[in-house]
């Protein structure tokens, strides 16, 4: 299946740069839903964002079955909140998990980034209550 790629805007940038622990949402091909919190979550374009996998292991094996994850992102600076959807490649070696592996490192040289979970937005929704709740931004 080929999935459309879409672009966060300027806005939705920004409320995930103030954003410091994200709920990432993943389910195993079964439907059992899995939501943990990550710190490790970069935008590096406006279409791609790295989740690193220190200590997962529900969400692993989900995404090695099922690559679909959605990521919330709100907090009390952002404005508001959106959830964002996307395809994950498991990434444990090579030249962007090893770039991956120095960001982690050089932040909290302890953690292990055993792998680097790279998302391609396909799709973007509203969360805030009210008319647009659930509505399809991109």
């Amino acid at each position: 299946m080929v999935i459309t790629i879409v672009k966060l805007s300027e806005e939705m940038k920004t409320a995930f740069s103030k954003v410091k622990i994200f709920p990432v949402a993943t389910a195993s091909n079964d439907g059992i839903p899995n939501v943990v919190p990550i710190g490790f979550c970069q935008l590096v374009d406006d279409e791609t964002i790295w989740i690193v996998d220190n200590f997962m292991v529900k969400s692993l094996v989900n995404l090695e079955e099922n690559p679909n994850v959605a990521v919330y992102v709100w907090g009390p600076e952002t404005g508001g909140c959106f959830q964002i959807k996307g395809e994950a490649e498991i990434i444990s070696s090579g030249e962007k998990f090893d770039k991956m592996k120095g960001i982690v490192h050089a932040a909290k040289p302890g953690l292990p980034a055993k792998n680097l979970i790279e998302v391609k937005i396909s799709e973007v929704f509203q969360c805030a209550p009210g008319p647009g709740a659930g509505k399809k931004l991109l």
